[in-house]
């Protein structure tokens, strides 16, 4: 997915470097990149989150990357 290629460029950030930060391996993380795997939700949730984006800015739905409004808890 060149998005998250792109972000994670942006930050001058290597591939290690975000799968160490969502806890898994390079590997795992190069296929979403990919897009040899599917995202799980919750890896898009702590992508977008870093990211400080939306999930449909990740997936490409919008052009928009500017974050929804966060939720009061």
């Amino acid at each position: 997915m060149n998005r998250l290629r792109d972000l994670r460029e942006d930050k001058d950030l290597f591939q290690k470097d975000i799968a160490k930060i969502l806890n898994m391996s390079q590997t795992g993380y190069s296929q979403y990149e990919t897009e040899t795997n599917d995202i799980p939700t919750n890896i898009l949730k702590k992508l977008a989150l870093y990211y400080d984006t939306s999930i449909d800015y990740l997936l490409g739905l919008t052009d928009i990357s500017e974050p929804y409004p966060r939720k009061k808890d």
